[in-house]
């Protein structure tokens, strides 16, 4: 997501915001055009389950969801009334998390109403840091289907941790023990949990390459489909760094197990900054 298009986005969520009874709250009919909803009937499935969501956390639902009604233009001076729901910050959080996170209005609300200090440049950072973690877990996903398409075509788990780690030494230029100790990994932790998210995406990249290219070229056995993860982890590396982009040269990011705990308590936190605003 680009700057421009953040702030902008910072500023219509900005705008919607106002105070009922001295608590910040917001439109559910203003919130579903944000969040890119064109049907209220569909929204109004996300906020079903942001409900649910609600209710598992001990929460009453009326006093974050409390229902109300408006008058809205139909016509040249014609008005009906319409039915509304003021949404406390919680609950546009939790519909936030309920949302498809393909819509980069959904991912910018996750991360707007997680942050609590009204500041644009927060929402930027915890952007970033989200899409690391959102690709952190593609990759997971994308190694966990390799691992069973390669299971299938006669390798174990141990020759499928060989094929990764030559994948990334070819990626990398440095074996796994050197990109450890450069990276400064703890023990027994996965390199990619400390890489920053443009060098997890390229071994996201390389991986998907070789389950698609070991299926249609019919690959079976460690050495041919070590040699393919090999060759595709190359030609992912001669991309990045046709653009000056050095993958080993580039700094470690934060432990990325930090961070998804950090994301983990937003809702906790927002909770009780919206609980102390009622008293």
């Amino acid at each position: 997501m680009k700057v421009e298009q953040i702030k902008e986005l910072f500023t219509q969520f900005e705008l919607a915001a106002a105070e009922y009874e001295e608590i910040e709250c917001w439109s559910a009919r203003e919130l579903q055009n944000l969040l890119g909803y064109s049907k209220w009937e569909n929204f109004q499935k996300v906020i079903d389950k942001a409900k649910e969501s609600c209710s598992n956390a001990g929460e009453q639902i009326p006093d974050h969801f409390p229902d109300v009604r408006k008058m809205v233009q139909i016509g040249s001076r014609a008005e009906k009334e319409i039915e509304d729901i003021l949404l406390t910050r919680y609950a546009c959080y939790l519909i936030a998390q309920n949302g498809d996170s393909r819509k980069e209005e959904i991912s910018f609300a996750q991360n707007y109403f997680a942050v609590q200090t009204r500041k644009a440049e927060l929402v930027e950072q915890r952007l970033l840091e989200f899409e690391r973690v959102k690709a952190r877990e593609k990759l997971s996903q994308t190694e966990n289907q390799l691992s069973g398409i390669l299971y299938e075509r006669g390798v174990n788990e141990r020759g499928f941790g060989i094929i990764r780690s030559k994948g990334d030494q070819a990626l990398f230029r440095l074996s796994t023990l050197q990109l450890k100790k450069k990276m400064r990994v703890p023990e027994g932790r996965p390199i990619a949990d400390f890489l920053p998210t443009i060098s997890i995406k390229a071994k996201d990249l390389a991986a998907e390459m070789t389950g698609l290219n070991v299926q249609s070229k019919n690959l079976k056995g460690q050495n041919p489909i070590e040699k393919e993860h090999i060759d595709n982890s190359k030609a992912v590396r001669e991309m990045l760094t046709k653009r000056n982009i050095v993958p080993e040269q580039l700094p470690p990011a934060e432990d990325v197990k930090k961070v998804q705990r950090k994301f983990k308590s937003d809702g906790k936190k927002i909770l009780k900054e919206t609980r102390k605003k009622k008293k």
